[in-house]
């Protein structure tokens, strides 16, 4: 896609420099400081087996574009999803609406900028037919319900997305990117004496076709039955303050959600998020590094560039335990007077961009994961999680423990369901006591909401130890 020509990109999205510039002029002739073009085509497709048989499939296309004007912190924004002169034109005054003046604009000098490909694909998603995909479903179908007798029903859901952008701004750069996605989602029920439970395993990256090797099936099978039937001989914990054992991986998840929506500048510059005071200051021991990464290779959260112009980045959220910046757009860095860090995303050309995570993980430690079980005597140690409940401003959580296991003198016991755990953000940061050298990224379709929007992240962790925390009761 990198050597696709402009005249190529722009007849993709049935437009041309002269409509851009156009569209762009009047977006700005009121006053306003700066104004983007933001074109996108996506084709997203679903196909959903239960038990053994294709019960559900459908395709979703979206196809439009979205323009933002900005005066000072204040956005002006509207979309048309028919991209023509006329409906560009009054879509750009609306969005012009934001400013209160006039101003003559010069024609812009639109230069292309290459951006790189942090998830290169043999196979574009368009190129792969509805009767390649089946099979993959009734191999993981067939895989799951040999796996266990005890497996009563399963469902299985497979997407994969194809998604062009062009993004034109006013200081002159227009970018384009190619965004594959696929995700797999397995689940299944089992029975034992009258009892069921349920589980589920997902993998999904920006990845293609390929990607789905017989190994990798064979682990989505195997996962979604083994995290089923081991809740048959799981208990309830007791409640009360506990050492945590986070384990590596999804457990990112708190992470994500306690701590990397406060560090979101847009609650910053709002003075929202109880770290609006805290760059430079020390939040976490010293073994404590936490990253939002744009970049990592084939990883949900990438972004080659961010939905507002900017090159993504890996940005140091905290270093050695000192809080050192937040995760910003255009808006906030022109306000905190620093360099945009690439995070300004949006969920389609219908929304306004605003400061969102990517692939949020801490990096790891010099502990040993065996040594930190082992310094526990009694306390938990979680694995997955589902729901959870955050307040941005004073960072109080609670997240449901899907599944996990009692520590008991320093040794993993009794596996562990239906609890939850309750605190604060930066409060549990602060008690982060070992870290552990085995990071891993979670491989789950997780989709983070923000005001209404919704955007593909990522999110990782080593496994850490957290000196206290409350365990509640039953679900």
């Amino acid at each position: 896609m990198g050597n696709m020509k402009l005249s190529n990109l722009l007849s993709l999205f049935k437009v041309d420099k002269n409509l851009i510039n156009k569209t762009m002029s009047i977006a700005l002739e009121k006053g306003g400081d700066y104004c983007d073009l933001y074109f996108q085509n996506k084709t997203a497709n679903y196909i959903s087996l239960e038990d053994k048989s294709v019960n559900k499939a459908h395709t979703n296309i979206d196809f439009g574009v979205g323009i933002r004007v900005i005066k000072g912190d204040q956005t002006g924004y509207s979309f048309t999803e028919e991209i023509s002169p006329k409906l560009m034109k009054s879509a750009a005054q609306t969005a012009a609406n934001i400013a209160n003046g006039t101003k003559k604009i010069p024609p812009f000098e639109l230069k292309i900028h290459k951006v790189p490909d942090y998830y290169p694909i043999k196979t574009q998603w368009e190129h792969v037919n509805i009767e390649q995909k089946i099979p993959i479903l009734k191999i993981i179908n067939e895989k799951i319900f040999s796996l266990d007798k005890r497996v009563i029903k399963s469902n299985i859901m497979f997407m994969d997305e194809s998604n062009y952008i062009l993004i034109a701004s006013s200081d002159g750069r227009i970018s384009f990117d190619f965004q594959p996605m696929t995700t797999i989602a397995a689940s299944c029920t089992a029975e034992q004496n009258g009892k069921k439970e349920q589980n589920s395993f997902s993998i999904s990256g920006r990845e293609d076709i390929n990607f789905f090797t017989s190994s990798i099936l064979e682990r989505l099978a195997k996962e979604t039955v083994s995290r089923t039937v081991k809740l048959f001989d799981a208990i309830k914990s007791k409640p009360g303050e506990m050492e945590i054992v986070m384990a590596s991986g999804s457990s990112g998840i708190l992470l994500h959600e306690a701590i990397g929506h406060g560090m979101e500048a847009d609650f910053n510059r709002k003075k929202i998020s109880i770290f609006s005071d805290k760059i430079n200051k020390q939040v976490a021991e010293k073994i404590v590094s936490i990253v939002d990464d744009g970049i990592v290779l084939h990883m949900r959260g990438s972004i080659n560039i961010d939905d507002e112009n900017i090159d993504t980045e890996k940005t140091f959220l905290v270093k050695n335990g000192i809080l050192k910046s937040y995760l910003h757009d255009r808006i906030s860095s022109k306000h905190f007077k620093v360099k945009p860090t690439g995070n300004g995303r949006r969920q389609s050309f219908r929304y306004a961009p605003i400061p969102r995570m990517r692939n949020t993980y801490m990096l790891p430690g010099p502990h040993k994961k065996d040594e930190i079980i082992k310094s526990v005597k009694q306390g938990l140690y979680t694995e997955s999680f589902s729901n959870g409940q955050v307040l941005i401003g004073a960072g109080d959580f609670t997240f449901y423990v899907k599944s996990g296991f009692l520590i008991e003198n320093g040794k993993l016991t009794y596996p562990v369901k239906d609890i939850n755990i309750i605190g604060n953000g930066p409060d549990v940061l602060s008690k982060v006591v070992m870290v552990a050298d085995d990071l891993k990224m979670a491989e789950g379709a997780w989709t983070c909401g923000k005001d209404g929007q919704n955007v593909p992240v990522s999110m990782g962790l080593p496994t850490i130890k957290v000196s206290s925390i409350t365990v509640g009761g039953l679900r």
